[in-house]
């Protein structure tokens, strides 16, 4: 038994026997019938049993899924930055991250169409406690960071989770995903934890923490939506925060918000990859001599990346200027744009609750006023 079975994805030699049992699934018909809407259960079920790899069950299935969700929800996917990156060269992908799903999906379908390496991809235990989600995760190349635990548990898991990473970036010549923070991000502020770069770092041994994360090939990338589609759900948690209060969720609330966010309108999506954090991660090195200095100027400089090539959309500017009762952006979008988002908070909104209208807006405007700090866009 490998010391990695409790949190890695299927081995190739695992797939198919994980198919075959999930292939009577009804999510998995719900998936294929939404995938291949033309083709007749017995075809898309014969071709399953034929799959013996994740990337064949990927590039197969799931990149098709990803294309169809896009057509559906979304005014598509545009990209940036891809043209960058090495060809079978493995990188650390550091996100900023809004959805449960489509962030490392859409990075992966995009990675594909490029030709480069394609991620295992970090998703937390507590998302994936239905059967099923947990098999389509392990056949997605996702892997289990372990949640709840004491902090003595947390301090192994971390290790863990460490040397995992490690070995998959550089042993097996795999990419990896991984979001900037635990969770996602609900208020639009977009902030690297140090503590996630502290977890990655653990596996240096010998080696300095810096010169570790020089051969992991550091990857920022930022992800923006031009609708959140996960938007209203997000503010019952954010209500109980700005009321000091413990936010328990739902039982089936991750589940539901999984899929509200894959099915849910996006409208425009655009992901840009940031250049390798190589002459950065020297100049940290020279400039500081503590390890605990060096991963907070990794987090700052992780955060200028992300911020200053997030794409702000329409919505972004609306909600800018709702805020601040000014007129500053009008120039950078329509006035049916503007009509469509007053709409949507009307519907999904209580006026009547100041909080979870200020919490609203605050979602789509934070991201103008953290990306002024790095451009004069205001």
């Amino acid at each position: 038994m490998s010391k990695f079975d409790a949190i890695r994805p299927f081995y190739d030699a695992e797939v198919n026997e994980a198919i075959v049992s999930s292939i009577n699934h009804p999510m998995m018909k719900a998936l294929m019938n939404f995938t291949f809407p033309e083709v007749e259960d017995a075809v898309w079920k014969e071709q399953l049993k034929k799959t013996h790899s994740i990337r064949d069950f990927q590039c197969n299935f799931i990149y098709n899924s990803v294309q169809k969700v896009l057509e559906k929800t979304s005014e598509g996917l545009t990209t940036s930055g891809f043209e960058k990156l090495e060809k079978n060269t493995s990188y650390l992908f550091i996100s900023n991250h809004r959805d449960i799903l489509l962030d490392t999906t859409l990075l992966n379908a995009s990675l594909f169409k490029h030709g480069l390496v394609m991620t295992a991809s970090a998703i937390g235990d507590n998302l994936v406690t239905k059967t099923f989600i947990k098999t389509l995760a392990k056949l997605n190349r996702n892997f289990l960071v372990q949640r709840g635990l004491s902090p003595r548990e947390m301090l192994e898991s971390s290790k863990l989770l460490s040397e995992f990473i490690g070995q998959l970036l550089l042993r097996e010549n795999r990419s990896v995903w991984i979001a900037q923070r635990e969770g996602r991000t609900k208020d639009g502020n977009d902030a690297t934890n140090p503590g996630v770069l502290k977890m990655l770092g653990m596996g240096s041994d010998e080696i300095g923490v810096m010169d570790y994360f020089k051969k992991m090939k550091i990857v920022p990338v930022s992800i923006s939506y031009e609708y959140d589609p996960t938007d209203a759900m997000k503010m019952p948690q954010l209500l109980a925060e700005a009321n000091q209060e413990t936010y328990i969720k739902d039982k089936n609330e991750d589940f539901v918000t999984l899929m509200q966010g894959v099915l849910g309108p996006k409208r425009r999506i655009h992901i840009h990859v940031g250049d390798v954090l190589d002459k950065e991660i020297d100049s940290i090195k020279s400039e500081f001599d503590n390890s605990n200095r060096q991963i907070q100027a990794l987090a700052q400089i992780i955060d200028d990346s992300i911020l200053s090539n997030y794409r702000l959309w329409p919505t972004n500017y609306i909600a800018y200027d709702i805020v601040n009762q000014t007129c500053t952006h009008s120039h950078l979008y329509l006035d049916n744009e503007k009509s469509l988002f007053e709409r949507r908070l009307e519907m999904r909104i209580d006026h009547e609750n100041p909080l979870a209208l200020q919490g609203f807006l605050a979602m789509y405007a934070n991201p103008v006023f953290n990306k002024s700090k790095y451009e004069n866009a205001i």
